[in-house]
């Protein structure tokens, strides 16, 4: 089959050119009968070929098992196929069924109006995830609106629980100020626990809050969204289109105050397109009914056990409890802002919610007093302490050796890191970090050998002034430098063995009355 340019073509050069059609014939290369059938006839009809399908042959039995249930699948038809021959494939017989699967007739209904205070419809939404610094947290809306204003409460979650699901009502509830006669719902988990025909049975957890707030749950029939058509237009499907573009958040508390402004100043601001008017102006608050004096508590609630670390696991996160109550059984309550832990119906402790993961809360408060208990652990935090405001100012690998050198020595190491402490507190972080490098490099380990370096640092001697002898050339006279690691060996016996080892060139920490100390400010 020619395409229109090759028709077009063939027709200049025979009408206009006045080519004959031999030369024509040569020119496009194409025979003498497609020439003169195109000429005559320019718009030729397409051949359709009619091909074989491997599902004619079982079309039949394909209407005749539709006619026995129209409802039925096409996997379970093409299991009857396959056992009387069927070869062809899934798609073109499924895509058979759909076409000739009998069409049920569209349903008709009756728009209705409640009164005030009549009735309320409630609905999820899932809007993606916020992320914590990589700790991705699913993001759903609850939606409520009030039916007769079209006054719309929303508030996001992290959850769809049970516990969440009904705080959310209340939240609703106090924001309206009441609750109306009847709220309808979806087939949701957490509220409708069997659905058959027109039974309905409701879960019994929901089912007594209802009751605890005077109002009749419904459930919508299957497939039958129309029912509670208020909450889907005025509700889910209006927060997708005017609340949820070009927005950020940083966190659940960030969604939620922008959600409260966004209500308070333009959802029920708004004049709604059907009643005409604003839902806060046509919201009657009087037609309600009055909340109960005393709300329930309605937390997410779990007995969790103190582990021997002083912490107790709750969603993804590690809270610490007081050490007295290791192996014991707590009462957790959480809502979306706190957690709080309660032995013996008495509160323990409140921390505030956290949606990141692998968190830990409480360490310092708690681990405070468990270390007063036990010594080896307050060394150890000692030591720590020391090296965190000694590590600034000298190499970390010099105050980890001084400290194992201290460790040998014969003093409590314990009591030698509580007084390097107190010197730091003293003299500064700084001097204390010089001091210490000297008497590394002399290796004198000893908290008593820092402090004798920083007395004589910041408490130098007064320089001797020279002795003059009466006779010149005496005054000349130079002696060799004195030690007096002799002398110390003959006092303090007990000493030999470390003064072996220290090296020969190794020189005193107490300067020789003639010579001035190595600390002195005189040049």
């Amino acid at each position: 089959m020619l395409t229109n340019e090759q028709i077009q073509t063939l027709h200049q050069l025979f009408y206009a050119e006045r080519w004959p059609i031999r030369k024509i014939e040569r020119h496009l290369r194409m025979g003498w009968r497609t020439i003169k059938k195109y000429l005559h006839q320019p718009d030729q009809p397409a051949v359709s070929r009619v091909r074989a399908s491997k599902l004619d042959p079982f079309k039949t039995a394909i209407a005749d098992l539709l006619a026995q249930d129209p409802t039925v699948s096409a996997a379970v038809i093409e299991q009857r196929l396959r056992a009387i021959g069927y070869a062809g494939g899934h798609s073109i017989l499924r895509e058979y069924v759909a076409q000739i699967r009998p069409k049920p007739a569209p349903r008709a209904f009756v728009r209705m109006e409640p009164i005030a205070g009549e009735r309320c419809e409630v609905d999820w939404g899932h809007f993606g995830a916020l992320d914590y610094a990589g700790d991705k947290r699913k993001l759903y809306a609850f939606a409520l609106v009030e039916c007769h204003s079209r006054m719309l409460y929303l508030e996001f979650t992290h959850s769809q629980s049970f516990e969440t699901f009904v705080r959310c009502h209340i939240h609703a509830f106090q924001f309206l100020g009441g609750t109306s006669r009847e709220i309808w719902y979806d087939n949701l988990a957490t509220a409708v626990a069997e659905h058959d025909g027109r039974l309905v049975r409701f879960q019994p957890r929901f089912f007594a809050f209802a009751r605890e707030f005077s109002f009749i749950p419904r459930a919508c029939n299957p497939a039958a969204g129309w029912e509670k058509g208020k909450v889907e237009r005025a509700g889910i499907g209006y927060v997708r289109q005017n609340f949820w573009p070009l927005r950020t958040f940083s966190d659940l508390d960030d969604v939620n105050r922008q959600t409260r402004q966004w209500l308070t100043e333009i959802a029920n601001q708004r004049q709604h397109s059907e009643t005409r008017q604003r839902p806060v102006d046509r919201f009657q608050a009087k037609a309600l009914r009055p909340l109960p004096s005393l709300l329930p508590d309605y937390r997410d609630t779990a007995d969790v056990l103190v582990h021997k670390d002083i912490r107790i696991y709750f969603d993804g996160n590690r809270y610490c409890a007081p050490p007295s109550l290791v192996g014991e059984q707590l009462l957790l309550k959480a809502d979306a802002h706190n957690v709080t832990l309660y032995h013996q119906q008495r509160e323990l402790v409140t921390y505030p919610r956290c949606w990141r993961r692998g968190q830990t809360f409480g360490a310092e408060r708690f681990e405070k007093d468990l270390l007063a208990q036990k010594a080896a652990a307050a060394r150890s935090q000692a030591q720590q302490r020391l090296l965190a405001l000694l590590e600034t100012h000298g190499p970390r690998l010099t105050l980890e050796e001084y400290l194992r050198g201290m460790a040998d020595n014969e003093r409590s190491l314990a009591r030698q890191v509580s007084e390097l402490l107190e010197l730091i507190r003293l003299y500064g972080s700084p001097a204390v970090a010089q001091a210490l490098a000297k008497a590394h490099t002399g290796r004198a380990f000893g908290s008593d050998y820092v402090a004798n370096i920083l007395r004589q640092q910041l408490s130098p001697r007064p320089v001797q002034p020279r002795l003059r002898l009466n006779h010149p050339e005496l005054d000349q006279l130079v002696t060799d430098p004195l030690s007096l690691l002799e002398y110390d060996a003959f006092i303090f016996p007990e000493r030999n063995e470390a003064n072996e080892r220290t090296p020969p060139k190794t020189r005193t920490t107490q300067p020789d009355d003639d010579e001035p100390s190595s600390g002195s400010n005189h040049s």
